[in-house]
Parts: structure tokens; sequence; C-alpha cells
């Protein structure tokens, strides 16, 4: 039996994985959809710390550890990619594959923003004016991604603020990402190319490229596919 733990991208919880959990359970599998520092139902939790991308690092390692995991699959999704990336390397012999969503992936020392030369000081100063905090999207923002208006509105009314420290901090790999057992679904309505960082990555022997012709999120507007390609992962 595979156990998934996956983890959606800025602005989301747990919840957004609530259709594809179903599928993964009604084939048979453990599936654990996990909710980072500061986001959803723990937006409101005290820290010691600022919450920062080394904080969901630990989140999902610590979740690994504490339910005693083996054969996982680590899946990340847009942001989130860079934290499970990053845990991949260090749950060790745990891992059995990592899958990322139409996700940003880590580079050592680099950020999720320093990726955004056009845009990176619009996030920047976004951030600085929302206390701290990545303002989530309106539903405009949403446009041309195969989504329902009904599932706009979900994401819309479930997005929370997001801990802006995770987005600027840089990754902190131990070793080449590229020698992890990894698949990369690409959604195609988002861009049709991966980046470059996916592309390089992608000629190694060890990842492979699904694509599958939606938006940015596919957990709502295919999660019965997204659930069919996991349990193929």
């Amino acid at each position: 039996m595979t156990r998934f733990v996956l983890v959606a991208g800025a602005w989301l919880g747990s919840w957004a994985w609530d259709e594809v959990v179903s599928d993964l359970r009604a084939a048979g599998h453990d599936a654990h959809a996990l909710t980072l520092s500061g986001l959803a139902d723990r937006q409101h939790e005290r820290h010691d710390e600022p919450i920062g991308q080394q904080t969901h690092v630990r989140d999902i390692v610590d979740a690994v550890e504490r339910l005693d995991l083996r054969d996982v699959v680590l899946v990340g999704h847009s942001y989130s990619g860079i934290p499970v990336g990053q845990a991949a390397e260090r749950i060790g012999d745990r891992l059995s594959r990592v899958v990322f969503v139409d996700s940003n992936v880590p580079v050592d020392g680099e950020s999720f923003v320093s990726g955004w030369p056009d845009g990176r000081a619009a996030v920047e100063a976004s951030i600085a004016e929302s206390g701290g905090f990545w303002p989530p999207l309106t539903a405009a923002d949403f446009d041309g991604q195969g989504l329902t208006d009904e599932q706009t509105a979900r994401i819309v009314s479930g997005s929370t603020p997001h801990p802006g420290a995770t987005l600027t901090e840089p990754a902190e790999l131990e070793r080449p990402l590229g020698g992890l057992p990894a698949t990369y679904i690409k959604c195609l309505l988002d861009w049709p190319e991966p980046s470059p960082e996916v592309a390089e990555l992608l000629k190694g022997e060890h990842w492979r490229l699904v694509e599958m012709n939606t938006g940015h999120w596919p957990m709502f507007s295919q999660p019965h596919e997204l659930a069919r390609i996991l349990l193929q992962a």
C-alpha cells in the first residue's frame, strides 16, 4: 500500500485535496493531506519564530516521521513543490517517489521569487504592504484555468494569506534534486512548457513528465484525472 502525502500551494490548506484523497483511499491506499504552518486551519497557531520556508519543510518531514510512514509518495503543488522537494531529500528511504504538480522546484540558494525577474518586486511589495503575508488571488485571477465558477468560488473562499517569508527565503538542498525519483505534472492551460529548471531535470533518468490539459489547480478542475495519474506514478 502506498502512502500519499499531499501539500497544496500558496494560500491553500489540506481541504484543497478532498476529492483527490477520496479517490486515493477508494483505491486502497493511505492518503494524508497536510496544511502547512500559517495557513487555513493553522493560520492562528502560535510559533516561537517567524514562519519561513524551512518551517514548511519541517512540517512535511515531521508529519512523515510522526505517522511513521513508509513507501511515501510526496506530492507538492505550485509553491509547495519547493518545501516538498527539500523534504523528499530528508526523509531518506521512506520516500518512494516525489510528484510535482505544476509546481516550482527547489534550487539551492534560490527562493520562490528568485525566478520572477519581472514580478519579484511586486510580490515583495505586496507582502510588505500586507503585514508580512502574500494576499490571496481574486476570482478574476483564475480566468482561463479550466475552472467552473463554483470551483473558483471554492478556492477564493477557502484561501488565506500566505506567510511571506516562505516565498523569499532560499531553499537548502543537500544533494542534486535530479537524483530523486520524480514525476512532474505539467498543466498546459497555465503555461505549455516546463520551466528551464524543470526541463533540465527531465533530461535525467529519474524524472518523467506527465501532461494534463487543464489549468494550474487540477485538484479542483480535474481531481479524478489527477488521482488517476498519482496512482500510476
